[in-house]
């Protein structure tokens, strides 16, 4: 079995090439096949080679890239080499096809368990039972995972558990959108489905399969970003019946009753999910022990916490439930060392994200006492900090390899070069190791092969916190707990005296996270959100996060800019800086004009950049609309006979932006 069933998750299966050769259209309707399913659905083997094909779902690290790392990318954590329509007000716009508006992955998975079921049920799959199970819960998995994608882009959405026939009628009558609360919990049941099918221990692979614990997170992953979304956009129209809903135009939705009996109700009952299930995690999971110390050389002590984001094998911490593996002999690679021994492929973390780490007694860096040497020399701008501000930001001298790397990665870390063109480009003057490997083979041109953490525990620490105070108004002693330990790990002082001595509204001249819908939020809950920040950087959910909390209406009538190193103080006069940038700091060319304040302004530079006058916002930017194509073909070519609805502010027509 271990020749047909390959263990490890990044390789992709045949049946993707013989099932599925261009699923694009209106639900995407059933394929040609090469074998029928009685061929290659009927075995053990077979269902765990299509169980394993769907694990392309997952995230990846792409070759000549910065990999996953760069998916906080046009957040106030970190700026892209361009920036996001998303914050252009005009810029995006409903586009005639395409879009988030599709079914393939959905129906990959319908198309498995509609014909898979049964079989099973009458007991006409061979092998062993177990194993066959297992497949089966991952399938469920992978619905919810596909399900959830859906869920963060455009709220109400179909839900369809069949593949849908070549049919307008039955394609038009299967694409009702679903409140979005019945859309989670459809998710949750998925996820019930694949834990009760799911072993604690999959057949192969190890970690780099998924077993039942990674549906427990996940069920608490969907249920706090549906608990929270409820809770800030409650009496908006981007929650069932609330005004202007546009759902209730339609009959289907006419008349609708949450299953708990109210808004409130639903609320509750996501966010203690979320709790429930993410103690089931954390109270089985220990966290990585971290010794506070970057490792400066290949003689001095290893400190595992920063090595577990940059490891080869991931399968040694125990904290990492699932993990993406990659093998250069085996032709699957990726790029991550080379740009984690550079420049980040373009991107840089903010100043925002810098200043979010509190000082290593606790104290915000804003404190009078705190000890906050400031920003000015970026040689000590981590001193005395929050480990994970000393550990994870690179600072000019240290050394990134302990052996040569290829063309793109530096051994010593320069300073800054913050007018260098493309993906050299050190665009805030910030850069960050997380995810650095030392080796300098990870480091060569396309020759990476450090892998990348899909689930790990501490993020159920942090689920379970933030759902408990969101959920009672407090913290119980489970809550309590998980913060120590996240805090301990991190070698920070206690976390109410962060709180203590938090000021929201200073933390919210550069934190969207003190912000929901326009409001600041009470100092306990910022902290929550400041701790998830800071352990989570880099990790892909800062964009979530901020959509969940519903923290950028500030932005509508209060335009924001983001910012970088402080270049103007000191950083401007340092010799070796300036013999970074040889061809010199041009102002209005290739750095912000210094009248326009000390922080380099990465999109304040040039007047015609789309965002030169700060981000921008529009409520209609919360969700995705939905492309024109697809009101089209269920209208039978008159988009207002479609039994769908766009999404808030959005009008049905291509090329035009959200309304205000």
């Amino acid at each position: 079995m271990e020749n047909i069933m390959k263990t490890r998750i990044f390789l992709f299966s045949l049946l993707s090439a013989l099932l599925f050769p261009s699923c694009n259209g209106f639900l995407d309707l059933e394929p040609e096949a090469a074998l029928s399913p009685e061929q290659y659905l009927t075995t053990e083997e077979n269902i765990g080679a299509y169980a394993t094909d769907l694990y392309t779902m997952l995230p990846k690290h792409e070759r000549s890239t910065w990999g996953y790392w760069r998916t906080d990318a046009d957040t106030d954590d970190m700026v892209a080499p361009n920036p996001s329509d998303k914050y252009a007000p005009g810029y995006w716009r409903v586009e005639q096809t395409g879009g988030s508006y599709s079914f393939t992955d959905i129906y990959r998975c319908n198309y498995f368990l509609n014909f898979v079921m049964p079989l099973y049920e009458a007991g006409e799959i061979t092998g062993n039972a177990s194993n066959i199970r297992h497949y089966i819960g991952e399938v469920y998995f992978f619905r919810a995972w596909a399900y959830f994608e859906k869920l963060k882009a455009l709220g109400d959405f179909p839900i369809v558990e069949k593949p849908v026939a070549d049919d307008l009628a039955q394609l038009t009558a299967a694409s009702k959108r679903s409140p979005r609360n019945e859309v989670a919990r459809f998710i949750l049941a998925d996820l019930d489905r694949a834990i009760e099918y799911m072993s604690d221990t999959p057949p192969t692979g190890g970690t780099n399969r998924l077993a039942d614990d990674c549906a427990h997170l996940m069920k608490s992953r969907v249920a706090l970003y549906e608990g929270t979304w409820e809770k800030y956009f409650k009496g908006t129209a981007f929650v069932p019946n609330g005004p202007q809903w546009p759902g209730a135009a339609k009959d289907y939705n006419q008349g609708y009753q949450f299953p708990s009996g109210s808004i409130d109700g639903e609320i509750s009952f996501f966010l203690k999910t979320a709790m429930d299930e993410a103690k089931i995690v954390a109270d089985k999971y220990q966290l990585t022990t971290n010794t506070g110390v970057f490792q400066k050389s290949a003689d001095d002590a290893q400190n595992p916490y920063f090595d577990m984001f940059g490891a080869v094998d991931m399968s040694q911490y125990p904290e990492i439930l699932l993990w993406r593996d990659y093998s250069v002999s085996l032709g699957i690679y990726n790029s991550v060392g080379e740009w984690e021994a550079s420049s980040n492929n373009g991107y840089g973390i903010t100043k925002s994200m810098v200043d979010a780490f509190v000082m290593s007694n606790g104290l915000p860096i804003y404190n009078t006492v705190s000890g906050y040497p400031g920003d000015a020399d970026l040689l000590t701008i981590t001193e005395n900090r929050d480990s994970r501000a000393e550990i994870f930001i690179k600072k000019p001298g240290d050394l990134n390899l302990h052996s040569n790397g290829g063309p793109n990665a530096y051994q010593v870390e320069p300073w800054p070069k913050i007018t260098s063109a493309g993906s050299q480009k050190y665009i805030t003057g910030y850069a960050i190791r997380k995810g650095l490997n030392f080796d300098g083979a990870m480091a060569s041109d396309n020759s990476s092969e450090t892998g990348l953490i899909i689930f790990r525990a501490a993020e159920a620490y942090l689920n379970y916190i933030e759902a408990c105070y969101e959920n009672t108004g407090g913290l119980d002693g489970d809550a309590q707990r998980y913060w120590k330990a996240i805090r301990d790990r991190a070698r920070v002082g206690d976390y109410q005296t962060t709180i203590d001595n938090t000021n929201v509204a200073k933390e919210a001249e550069t934190d969207w996270g003190a912000y929901s819908a326009g409001q600041l939020v009470d100092p306990t809950l910022y902290n929550i959100r400041r701790e998830r920040r800071c352990e989570l950087m880099a990790e892909g959910f800062r964009a979530a996060d901020i959509r969940r909390w519903r923290s950028m209406d500030q932005l509508i009538d209060e335009p924001y800019h983001v910012l970088g190193v402080n270049l103007w103080e000191e950083l401007a006069d340092n010799a070796d800086f300036l013999a970074a940038n040889s061809g010199g700091l041009r102002q209005g060319e290739n750095v912000s004009p210094e009248n326009f304040g000390v922080y380099l302004a990465p999109y304040h530079i040039m007047s015609n950049n789309r965002v030169y006058n700060g981000y921008s916002w529009r409520m209609a930017h919360y969700l995705d609309p939905i492309a024109v194509q697809h009101f089209l073909i269920t209208g039978d070519g008159n988009v207002d006979a479609s039994p769908l609805y766009q999404n808030p502010g959005w009008p049905v027509q291509a090329g035009l932006g959200a309304q205000n």
